[in-house]
This record gives C-alpha cells, structure tokens and sequence, in this order.
C-alpha cells in the first residue's frame, strides 16, 4: 500500500489515472459504515457489504422495532461468520428528532405556494392539509419567517420527496406554513428539522434509554451514536446511563453534531465523546451552503489533532437509485480522506439504497485512490507539532513507530496492545501502511473460573494452527471505526499478565498471517511496537525467504 503512496505536490502521471487500481487485503485505510435496513438485512446481502468494506453495522431506532433489528443482526452475525469479516455494531438513538405522524404510506401532495399546518393533535391524519408532529413545543419554538424542511427518513437532498415550508403565523399551538417547493412525501416515516431553532427535547429520552438497555444490553452494542448531541453534557448523561448498565460500561459514545447548537459547543463535546459523526444532512440544512465544507474541515482537524475519530455522513446521495456517483460526490468523498475523516457513514444508500453493496464497494475505491495522495508528511508534522513537548511516554512511542516504518518503507506495523490505546495513538499519526493490532488478552478470574479480556473482544484470533473468529463476551471492537487500524486477537494461551505475552512465537502467528493474507512479503520491513517488561520498544524486521 505504500508503495503507491504519493504527494499532491508531486506531478502525478496521466497514463497512471488510466491503470486498472491494485485489489489488496485491506479494501482501504478508511472504514465504511453501513446502514442496515429493508434493502441489506438478508445474508447475503450483508455478506457482500462486508466482502465490499464494510467494517460497522449501523441499526437506526429512528424507524423499525427491536424484533426488526434483531432478525437483521441476527443475519449480520450469520453473514460474518459465512465470510469471517469482522463488522461491529453501532446503535443510532432517535434523540430529540421531530417526526410526521401517521399510519398510513399514502402519498401526500403539498403544492408551491399552498398552507400547511403542522399540529401536535395526533388525532388528525396526515394530509395535504395537516401534518400532525410528535412534539408539542414547536409554536413556542418557531416564529413567522422561519423554515422548516420536512424529507423522507435519510433523505437524500436530491428528491422531490423533501420540501421547504416558511412559518407564516402562529395559531395555538398550530404551525401554519406557505409551501417553498412543490413536493410528494412518499414512504412511511418523515423528519422534520426547524433551521437554527432549539428544540426543547432531551438527547437521551425515555424510548432511547429502554433500547439501549433492552436491545443494546442484550446485544453488547460496540458503539453508540448520540443524535442531536448539543452540550458536552449530553455526552456525559449518556455515559453515566452506560456505566449502570454492566457490559456497555466501556461502549464507545460517538457525538452526532447535527446543527448549529452542536456545533456552538464543538470543543467541549469532543473532549468528553469517544468520536464525532458529522451528520451533514441535518448540518447542511442549519449551515448556509457555502459554510458546510468549512465546518468539516475544521471539525476533522479537531479530531485528528485530539486522536479521536471523525466520520462523515451524507456522501454518495444519488446511489441510493443509481449504480455510479456523480462526479461531485465522487469528488467529495475524496476530500473528505483528504480532509482527515476516519470513516464514511452510508446512510439511505445502503438501507433503502438499490445497490447497497455496489455503493459500498465504489466508496472503498475512491476512498483508496484518495489516499495514495494524501499528504503524510505533512500531517505528520502538523500533529507533532501540535502535541508539543514533552510528548507523553505513549504518545513519544507511536510517532516514534510512525516515523521509523515510513523511513524504512515497512509493509505494516505491528502493536502489541492490551488496552488497544497504543495502537490507536499510531493510527493517529496517519502512517501510509497498515497497522495491524495484536490484541493480548488479560487474564481474570473470580476463583472460580478464568477468563479472557480485552478492548478487542469478537475479533480474528490467532492461534497455532488456525485463524478463526470468536465470539467475545465483552469489550467493543474500537478499532473497527479507526482509519488504518485491523485488528487481531492474540492466542489467549499468552495472556497480558503472562511473561510469554509479547514473545517471539505470537510474532511469528502475527507475521504468518500477514503474509497468507498477502500485507507482508519475503525481504518487507516491519516495524514492531511492543512492550518488554515495564519498557516500550520500537524495533524493525526485515523478513526473509
């Protein structure tokens, strides 16, 4: 992989734009995650998106009940061990997000110029005339002249499904509006967003709490996304509601921002959140046009510079019916590598989408051709100089790692990790080739039974004579989100506390698995990141026939 690796300072061949791109192990550095839904809930299908790139499942609770995602993860989970893909779960909260209420999927039609009324008496059915909304405090919000965009759940921008109304005046607790565009809300489920207006609602509510601790304790969730994140206090809520909650004690919170609240308080909720996902689809309708590519810019440096990562939704829109991007989207996605993102967030493509597999696939390519000219030297620089002096002992040993597998052009590096911690420090750097985590497990007892863990639960284990998947009983699987980061799960017969945890012979099952899968070839350099007693060492190896 980095091989290929290039500058955009440098001149780039036009011959070379028209080669066939290299297939490899790793689809790409950065990681995809896929909405689950009506069009990829089967085998097979998820089977794909996984032998496409995939490496998270998203299950939105915004739409479907728990029974509904649970025939579906059962499937994700029949679909990994058919292709022993790895692919973690992130659970998406509905948080303080308004809704259309109704029934029925009769197509409503709203024409330019008309009025509607958005009214919180549920008794009424939705209609050209009416829409009834789950929330009461929209009259106090809201005052003539502010808008209010009604779309299909995950719409996609480019529809005639979505529509702009105009408040015209208050009535009671009624909302009346003038009609912006002629439009067909079509489907079951519509969201509203009011532009730049707060929305009295919790972030975590009561329908989320009880999933979370229904469905996501049962399921052991790896991630959760919190919609409508506005205050590094909401952040905070949330995981003191996981730490009640035994096994999710240690499930990753990622901030969704979704409109100009969040991003008001940007900085403080960064620093309490595992990650962010920014939702562009809300953001862009909140942001003036211009102003979105700028908000990302800045919120990736953010998470780059803080060692946590970013994922960027709303990227290749018209896949959900079409089988090629545009040329504008493929071009976003790109930027958004370039940018710094760690992963791109497949929302209506993939659940909703015609070719979710197709759409999953093409965003893996893009986003490998991206990085091939994403400029390392200078990130590296930038992050160095950001962290300062004097670096933390760990933080010292990663950019060490970093620099001396670039140097010597090394295949991969390899970190040895109990935590998981030292090997996302050396993905933060960004360095060009892989970065394959040995997961060492810890071992616990109660004086009764022994047992294996490790922020890494349910990924590859490496053992003597084979290398299989597991199903953990524990920790998330982190890294899945993680730019450049793949994960293994070292033999439990070396767990951390053992003295043997870090020898030669786990090395050797590390090494020979890279080369079956074809990372690591006869005369490579690999750069190996390791403790040996209460010392970290950095050291390379040059492999021979």
């Amino acid at each position: 992989m980095h091989a290929n690796h290039l500058l955009l300072e440098e001149p780039i061949r036009m011959a070379s734009i028209l080669e066939p791109s290299k297939s490899s192990f790793f689809p790409a550095m950065t990681k995809i995650v896929g909405t689950l839904g009506p069009r990829s809930r089967s085998v097979e299908v998820i089977s794909g998106c996984l032998q496409a790139g995939m490496s998270v499942a998203r299950f939105d609770f915004s739409w479907g009940d728990p029974q509904y995602h649970q025939e579906t993860l059962e499937n994700m989970r029949a679909a990994v061990k058919k292709t022993t893909k790895l692919c973690a779960v992130m659970l998406d909260t509905v948080g303080a997000e308004l809704q259309v209420v109704t029934n029925t999927e009769k197509s409503i039609s709203l024409e330019e110029d008309g009025i509607v009324v958005l009214t919180p008496d549920q008794g009424h059915e939705a209609s050209s005339a009416v829409l009834p909304i789950n929330f009461s405090g929209l009259s106090k919000a809201v005052k003539k002249g502010d808008t209010i965009f009604i779309g299909q759940y995950l719409f996609t921008g480019s529809e005639t499904t979505s529509v702009w109304l105009e408040v015209n005046e208050v009535k009671g607790e009624d909302v009346v509006c003038v009609i912006k565009n002629s439009a067909t809300l079509a489907g079951s489920l519509f969201t509203l967003h009011v532009s730049q207006i707060h929305i009295d609602l919790p972030t975590l509510t009561e329908k989320d709490k009880e999933v979370i601790s229904t469905w996501g304790v049962k399921n052991k969730i790896d991630f959760l996304s919190l919609s409508y994140t506005r205050h590094a206090e909401d952040v905070r809520e949330a995981r003191d509601f996981l730490s009640k909650l035994g096994d999710l004690s240690q499930t990753h919170i990622f901030a969704k921002i979704e409109n100009v609240e969040g991003l008001t308080h940007f900085d403080e909720i960064l620093q309490e959140a595992d990650g962010i996902i920014l939702s562009r689809g809300n953001l862009g309708i909140d942001l003036p046009p211009e102003k979105v590519f700028l908000f990302q810019k800045a919120a990736l440096y953010k998470c780059n510079m803080a060692g946590k990562p970013a994922v960027v939704t709303r990227v290749v829109d018209s896949m959900t019916g079409n089988l090629r991007p545009t040329r504008a989207e493929a071009t976003d996605v790109a930027n958004a590598v370039l940018d710094g993102t760690d992963a791109i967030l497949l929302g209506a493509e993939t659940l909703r989408g015609l070719y979710p597999i197709e759409t999953i696939s093409i965003v893996g390519k893009i986003c490998a051709e991206a990085e091939k000219v994403f400029n390392q030297d200078l990130y590296f620089k930038r992050t160095v100089k950001y962290v300062g002096e004097p670096m933390s002992h760990l933080e010292s040993i990663a950019s060490s790692a970093v620099r001396a597998a670039i140097k010597v052009k090394a295949s991969v590096i390899i970190c040895f990790t109990s935590s998981g911690r030292a090997a996302r420090l050396i993905a933060k750097y960004r360095p060009t080739m892989p970065v394959i985590s040995v997961v060492i497990p810890r071992l616990k007892t109660n004086q009764l039974k022994w047992s294996f863990s490790g922020a890494f639960e349910l990924l590859f284990k490496l053992m003597d004579l084979c290398n299989f998947l597991i199903s953990g009983n524990g920790q998330a699987r982190q890294s899945l989100i993680v730019r450049g980061l793949f994960p293994m799960l070292a033999d439990p017969r070396h767990p951390a506390e053992s003295t043997n945890s870090t020898n030669e012979s786990v090395l050797k099952v590390a090494l020979d698995h890279g080369k079956a899968s074809g990372v690591i070839k006869s005369h490579d350099r690999v750069v190996i990141c390791q403790k040996v007693g209460d010392s970290s060492v950095v050291k390379i190896i040059e492999l021979e026939d």
